[in-house]
């Protein structure tokens, strides 16, 4: 234990003996993330079903949501840490046995509680998940974070498109039975997740006596400074994901109730704004790299507000055309925001992607259940005419510092 303790601080910054960017482990662990974010998307997908089937109320699908976005949450930030002082190599695979018997228990829950025992579990692997993988892709990443992190994340993004169309093709027409096929997708995420364990503890051993990389900041901010800055990165991830839980929970009810279209033409309109988020992540880390994460971030968040605040007043073809480019343009901020956070607090990756991951989906989990509270005394419209406005909390994003200008100055 002591040797991955050591190693540890070697790799706490995402650097590796000796090594560039490593690929093969970039798409393995962007592979992971599809598989579990593709698990994870398969529950806001069936609500439409598990609603009709039991006579759940907008708030009880908001309190699901809740259960499930709480659990991946709470927990991530206290395991980023552990992982920090203490990285485990196979916490991945065995977090991911929880989100197998977790779809297992979800495909014959008979009620609300049952219901929200499954979404716990699926959740609890999820907040094992994130924290320790975002550090794999970081040791992996040759220094490349951003372009690494959009790997990383693009994963994520496409899973939780999959998910819809998947949920769309095989539980909506077969039942909430089918949900236990997706089991045989966990014991494959399992296989590689212990491959990746069989890597990562390599490196921690060769990590083992070289100098340890130096985890001082070199962007000269004071702490005041740096809290301010994280205070400012958590507004615009609020903004980001309290959009999103409208849209990723409530957009499929939104075109059934104003545009009287099916469950199922709904959760193909929902993969296509899932799909486009998806392909805008890619773009956001490189560009980050590039041009710097600050106006990356600036540009996803403010950039979507116009087309948000289009969106609930036109007809259905311009509703799905928004809707696409909603998520092309909102999707690249996250893994800007990640990688800015890191750099202002580099050596604890575990711990911020802990934070800010478990911050996405503890946001989201609230944003679910405000907006199902809302929906049940106002209208599914009405929550998306005020949900179009999150964006705009975007403009904050230039009190940031420009880290990435300070840190070239002081390494020429």
């Amino acid at each position: 234990m002591n040797t991955f303790i050591k190693s540890a601080r070697v790799l706490s910054d995402g650097q590796l003996p000796k090594s560039g960017t490593i690929y093969p482990v970039l798409f393995m662990i962007s592979i992971s993330h599809l598989l579990n974010d593709m698990m994870q998307s398969l529950i806001p997908a069936v609500y439409p079903l598990l609603k009709e089937k039991f006579g759940f109320t907008f708030a009880q699908i908001g309190i699901i949501t809740l259960v499930f976005q709480m659990t991946s949450s709470i927990l991530q930030p206290f395991i980023g840490r552990l992982a920090d002082r203490r990285p485990k190599p196979y916490s991945l695979a065995i977090g991911m046995c929880f989100t197998l018997v977790g779809l297992l228990t979800l495909s014959v829950a008979s009620g609300f509680v049952p219901i929200l025992v499954a979404v716990g579990l699926i959740g609890w692997g999820s907040s094992v998940f994130h924290p320790e993988s975002s550090r794999v892709a970081q040791c992996a990443s040759g220094g490349r974070k951003g372009l690494a992190q959009s790997i990383f994340q693009v994963g994520g993004n496409a899973g939780s498109a999959v998910g819809p169309l998947l949920a769309a093709l095989i539980i909506i027409p077969f039942g909430q039975s089918a949900i236990g096929w997706f089991a045989l997708v966990a014991v494959l995420a399992v296989l590689i997740l212990v491959k990746i364990g069989n890597w990562y503890k390599r490196q921690l051993i060769l990590a083992t006596g070289k100098s340890a990389v130096s985890s001082e900041a070199v962007h000269g901010l004071t702490r005041r400074k740096i809290h301010t800055a994280l205070f400012i990165l958590a507004v615009l991830v609020f903004s980001k994901y309290f959009y999103l839980a409208c849209m990723s929970n409530y957009f499929t009810f939104f075109l059934i109730d104003k545009f009287g279209i099916s469950v199922q033409s709904s959760q193909y309109c929902l993969f296509a704004f899932l799909a486009a988020s998806a392909v805008g992540t890619v773009v956001g880390g490189p560009l980050g790299d590039r041009f710097g994460r600050k106006y990356v971030i600036w540009g996803s968040i403010l950039g979507a507000a116009p087309f948000t605040l289009m969106l609930p007043y036109t007809n259905l073809v311009c509703t799905i055309l928004l809707a696409i480019i909603i998520g092309l343009i909102i999707s690249s901020a996250f893994s800007a925001i990640l990688v800015y956070a890191t750099d202002l607090m580099p050596g604890k990756v575990g711990m911020i992607a802990g934070v800010f991951f478990g911050l996405m989906f503890g946001l989201g989990g609230i944003g679910s259940a405000f907006f199902g509270w809302l929906a049940d005394r106002t209208s599914i419209e009405f929550i998306f005419q005020i949900s179009t406005l999150l964006p705009l909390l975007g403009i904050i994003t230039g009190l940031l510092p420009n880290i990435e200008s300070k840190r070239e100055v002081l390494n020429k």
